[in-house]
């Protein structure tokens, strides 16, 4: 099949445009766009059976030699679509480090160096944290440091030195990259990460947790924050985001140590992570967190002056922006001495309500903020339907209007039609509009809004909800940007694991994309709420359903580790008018 030549009309003028059949309904509209200086996205080409849709092939439209179709539709006066004053760089032409940084972007995936699976795991989901990319930038490594196997050049066995420089690489490339001077580092800072593989030549596969655990331990000592300027007191950039804390009670389970006068004590201490315990009724990760926050501890009792068991009970007074969850699926069988895995599937949510598992304190504070935000998204699914439903309605009554009359006409009815409406909502209940009609209102008078009045109403009643949210979060949570307002997360990275046993297995790595930034305005688009899946170099993208088959219950993947960071709340700022 050849080009085709289809006549256009808009506001009386007709032009002839030649399509290719592999042509899109894109390109379609570009073409227009030349012709009559209306931009693509303001463009309504109605065709038969609808509006043209921009992903449409014009091979499939049916479309014949010399057919007459009509567009609707003005340029805007803000010149949005003016010629870029910068000149075009194709991506064949980048280096491989500008290629790596475009919008969209693959990253890099981790080469596997022999049983490194559950390191290149741990590193590419603490790579998604922001915040950590941020100061890890601004960290300068000691000239010279102390390693267990002697004196050596501070930055070469710094481990957070290492990450910094392997962050910064991964950044500047779409390939594999292998942590070569990394791995050599944490091997040199914890050796049991060099145990050798007794099944055969190499090292050992290892836990991904131990990895997680320990690197967050080097960068809680090495990474430090000034919050309020040079002469303010430095705080860890780990105690800052990404740890929480406890208030626990612990008492003895013996009657008689409360009757010889033993009271409950109470605390208050840091943690770095939730543990989800698993047991046979743990069937969704809030069973296995409530497990986690009771537990049984022998420890010495002075009243009794012997060992008892002692009940501990926390619940949480901080919540961190960053919230690490482990659960705790391995386990040590003594019968064949080694680890095994709890094979048992659990369920965990992309949005965590961590609400329940705090303090009364805590709670009062984030309960009417997290109500808020709920309230909040309600109200903005209900304005985005009703523009679905307008615009839907608006292009059917285009479609039919053009299907009886010719392009000059179509506009003439139109603007009868909204002259009809406009006058029907003024006072009085009706108004003669152009051709002589009436359009009489309800008894009485009453009047009627267009539905720009009230979307309008709905959007002011919107940002009135937004800036009372802002009011509802607590002066200490609001001037913490470490801390979560409304006690509730989104999910941004999992760590899995394959196999049965610690020993043996594979790990992989999920991170949800992030939002594209626009490099001139600085403004973040939408996320497309797809993931990431990095099998150490190789890297694909998946869907948000995936995810949710990562809940266990075999030898497949199953979540180890996951990653939750405080959504962010509503803005009053950027409120569409």
């Amino acid at each position: 099949m050849g080009a085709i030549t289809v006549g256009v009309k808009h506001k009386g003028k007709k032009y002839d445009v030649e399509l290719e059949p592999t042509s899109t309904g894109e390109d379609f509209k570009l073409q227009l766009y030349s012709l009559t200086g209306v931009e693509p996205d303001r463009q309504k080409v109605l065709i038969k059976g609808g509006q043209l849709k921009d992903d449409a092939v014009i091979g499939d439209l049916g479309l014949k030699n010399g057919q007459q179709l009509m567009m609707l539709g003005t340029a805007s006066d803000d010149g949005s679509f003016a010629r870029p004053t910068e000149k075009i760089k194709f991506v064949e032409d980048m280096t491989e480090a500008e290629a790596a940084q475009q919008v969209g972007a693959t990253p890099a995936g981790l080469v596997n160096l022999g049983n490194t699976c559950y390191l290149n795991s741990t590193l590419q989901v603490l790579r998604s944290v922001p915040e950590l990319q941020d100061n890890l930038v601004k960290y300068n490594a000691p000239s010279t440091s102390t390693g267990s196997l002697g004196l050596f050049p501070g930055p070469n066995v710094d481990l957070t030195n290492q990450l910094r420089h392997l962050y910064k690489n991964m950044s500047e490339t779409q390939e594999g990259y292998a942590p070569t001077s990394f791995i050599n580092a944490l091997r040199v800072a914890f050796p049991q990460f060099a145990e050798r593989s007794k099944s055969g030549a190499g090292y050992a596969q290892q836990d991904a947790e131990e990895a997680w655990s320990q690197i967050i331990a080097q960068l809680r000592q090495k990474i430090t924050i000034k919050e309020g300027g040079d002469d303010s007191k430095a705080v860890s950039f780990i105690d800052k985001y990404m740890a929480g804390e406890f208030s626990s009670t612990l008492e003895c389970d013996e009657p008689q140590a409360r009757e010889l006068g033993e009271e409950p004590t109470s605390s208050k201490e840091p943690f770095l992570k939730l543990n989800c315990h698993i047991d046979s009724s743990t069937n969704h990760l809030r069973d296995g967190i409530m497990n986690g926050l009771t537990e049984k501890i022998e420890k010495r009792s002075a009243v009794l002056d012997r060992d008892a068991v002692y009940t501990k009970k926390s619940l949480i007074s901080h919540l961190p922006k960053y919230l690490t969850v482990h659960f705790v699926r391995f386990f040590w069988r003594r019968d064949v001495q080694k680890k095994a895995k709890i094979m048992r599937k659990v369920t965990f949510p992309q949005e965590l309500d961590a609400v329940e598992f705090c303090t009364d304190e805590l709670k009062k504070a984030l309960i009417p903020v997290r109500d808020k935000v709920r309230e909040i998204r309600k109200d903005e699914e209900d304005i985005e339907r009703a523009r679905k439903r307008r615009k839907r309605s608006h292009t059917v009554q285009d479609a039919d209007i053009a299907g009886s009359f010719g392009a000059s006409e179509a506009d003439k009815r139109k603007k009868q039609q909204q002259e009809k409406k406009d006058a029907a909502k003024k006072p009085g209940g009706g108004a003669s509009s152009a051709d002589g009609d009436v359009q009489m209102g309800e008894a009485g008078g009453e009047t009627y809004k267009t539905d720009a009045e009230f979307e309008a109403e709905k959007e002011a009643s919107l940002l009135a909800a937004k800036k009372e949210l802002h009011a509802l979060i607590d002066p200490e949570l609001l001037k913490d940007d470490g801390a979560n307002q409304s006690g509730l997360y989104e999910l941004r990275g999992v760590v899995t694991h394959q196999g049965a046993s610690a020993d043996s297995g594979h790990y992989t790595a999920y991170v949800k994309k992030t939002a594209p930034v626009d490099p001139k305005t600085g403004k973040k688009g939408e996320e497309d709420g797809n993931w990431w899946w990095f099998n150490d170099d190789k890297v694909s993208e998946v869907t948000p359903d995936k995810i949710d088959t990562l809940a266990g219950g075999g030898e497949s993947h199953s979540a180890l580790i996951l990653l939750y960071r405080a959504i962010p709340l509503p803005s009053a700022e950027g409120i569409t008018e």
